[in-house]
């Protein structure tokens, strides 16, 4: 039998390819757009600049005037190559009714998806110095702790503060008064309808949930944080390609892409821990 690989339409793969982008970015990665992101970077790494804080001085007459000399210490982020694939049985598309295609660009933009938000969760967890204490569960005094550190380290409440926190942390701030009563927040604050009742503004934060927020020994790893706090850099577009493998009598559709995360500010940054049942 013929390379199956030279059967391929050059369409099939492109539109395959507007697929995976499509997907990655319908019901791929969370956690991106809430960071200070760098696309399409070229190279092996990508530099953030730390915006310091600078504070303002007199000046005599005719003297110069006051250099605030912010701190723009350059973060480098490196960037890591990941991958992900998957094999389009060439006897099963003849079964299927389905566009496996679809299903198989679906499947790969979510292992990118999920993949990204891993890289930016593990550099929060490992790295971010500022948390609560572990045990219990989410409570209004840890809440409390976190938005006192945001202000005392002159974080911007500007709209851009963002909390995550994992399904059973979400039922844990459901059991504060503070966050889901009508009594201390005005209606269109309180939890949501449909998609939006996991996203809530509430203590300065746009609070949502994650299921992927690292546990370990039931100790869950919820976090806070400024937008400008953690940089995550992305290399070239999605690469997509197709070949045939005769020993799986198979095509191998995969994805390949560079990316990582890397704090920029320290000072932005809180973990909640909580334990989960």
């Amino acid at each position: 039998m013929a390379n199956q690989a030279n059967d391929i339409n050059d369409s099939f793969v492109k539109q395959f390819e507007t697929d995976v982008h499509l997907a990655y970015q319908r019901m791929g990665a969370k956690l991106p757009p809430t960071l200070r992101t760098k696309d399409n970077v070229r190279g092996s790494s990508t530099t953030f600049q730390k915006a310091g804080v600078g504070a303002a001085g007199t000046k005599s007459r005719n003297g110069d005037i006051p250099i605030i000399n912010r701190d723009h210490t350059p973060v480098e982020c490196i960037l890591v190559d990941h991958y992900a694939g998957e094999y389009i049985d060439e006897l099963d598309e003849l079964k299927l009714n389905h566009d496996e295609r679809m299903v198989a660009a679906t499947s790969v933009a979510a292992a990118m998806g999920r993949k990204s938000d891993e890289l930016i969760i593990d550099e929060i967890d490992n790295n971010a110095s500022n948390a609560t204490a572990n045990g219990g569960a989410i409570t209004l005094a840890k809440l409390e702790q976190i938005f006192e550190a945001f202000g005392n380290n002159d974080v911007p409440d500007d709209g851009q503060r963002y909390m995550f926190v994992s399904p059973q942390g979400w039922t844990d701030l459901l059991g504060l008064d503070q966050f889901s009563n009508a009594d201390y927040v005005s209606p269109e604050n309180l939890p949501y309808p449909g998609s939006q009742m996991t996203a809530k503004n509430w203590l300065s934060f746009t609070i949502m949930t994650h299921s992927g927020l690292n546990v370990a020994s039931s100790v869950r790893t919820s976090m806070a944080y400024h937008k400008t706090a953690v940089g995550f850099a992305s290399g070239a577009e999605i690469k997509v390609s197709m070949d045939w493998m005769p020993a799986k009598w198979a095509n191998l559709v995969s994805a390949a892409l560079s990316q990582q995360a890397k704090i920029i500010d320290d000072n932005g940054l809180f973990k909640l821990k909580h334990t989960e049942s």
